[in-house]
């Protein structure tokens, strides 16, 4: 050959070289990060475009700013495993699996502080999850179905029975299910499930009413202690109870 290598030299090292190419997707879908090539000389960059196979983003439609989790719920896991972490088809199970238990992960640690008994109850299933994962090959249907069935959960944010009251008011469904569990020194959350659903209600609406415009990105100035005042009295008065509903509140999209 023009390069003096001979046919089974030229195929080994085009074989390692694709081996790499498939570790470096691994590791970039896995940490949902991308390699960026721009700080590099542009010899560099032509090296590792021609031979690491940065291929171009396929897009697929309105999927394509989807996470791995998000797609799960889109278009069921086979294909989302297809279309999303395993697109040239070359990925192990294990490191299909891994790259599943990892997206979930990130979502669980992402949303946790937006209904923490939820996923907390989602953390233990995830154990549960990376067990039947090491359980071997004949396992792995099972494994694909039931965590397809857990990132289906957590997209319905299905935080058990809530009285009627609190139907589509999904931020006052989160204080509901957190009044009971926030740390407190003298403030304790209504033993009623009715009571406790007006006073999520309170909450909400004070809220809503006396959150000033931006308050988020003054969490610790004036306009988050606005919050903080609305909050006070509704949760007896107790200052540890109120911060902490407040770290909660935060995170909150809809507010």
């Amino acid at each position: 050959m023009e390069a003096g290598y001979r046919v089974e030299e030229a195929a080994a090292i085009r074989e390692e070289t694709e081996w790499h190419a498939e570790v470096r997707a691994a590791i970039k879908r896995h940490s949902g990060e991308e390699l960026d090539i721009k700080p590099y000389e542009a010899e560099m960059r032509h090296l590792i475009n021609t031979y690491i196979q940065a291929d171009h983003a396929v897009v697929i439609g309105n999927l394509n700013g989807l996470t791995l989790t998000e797609q799960i719920v889109e278009t069921g896991i086979h294909n989302a495993i297809a279309k999303k972490l395993n697109v040239k088809g070359k990925l192990s199970r294990n490191a299909i699996a891994e790259g599943i238990i990892n997206n979930v992960r990130k979502t669980i640690i992402r949303d946790r502080l937006t209904a923490p008994r939820f996923y907390e109850q989602m953390s233990k299933l995830l154990d549960d999850l990376i067990k039947q994962s090491r359980e071997g090959a004949t396992e792995y249907e099972a494994f694909l179905k039931n965590a397809e069935a857990m990132v289906q959960q957590m997209a319905k944010k299905n935080t058990g029975a809530h009285p009627a009251s609190l139907n589509n008011n999904a931020e006052a469904i989160v204080l509901f299910n957190n009044l009971a569990t926030i740390e407190a020194t003298t403030f304790q959350s209504p033993a009623d499930e009715n009571e406790k659903a007006v006073l999520a209600l309170e909450l909400d609406f004070a809220i809503r009413e006396r959150a000033p415009a931006g308050w988020k990105s003054d969490s610790d100035g004036p306009r988050g202690a606005q919050v903080l005042n609305a909050l006070f009295p509704l949760l007896s008065k107790d200052r540890v109870a109120t911060k902490a509903l407040f770290d909660i509140i935060l995170k909150q999209a809809g507010y």
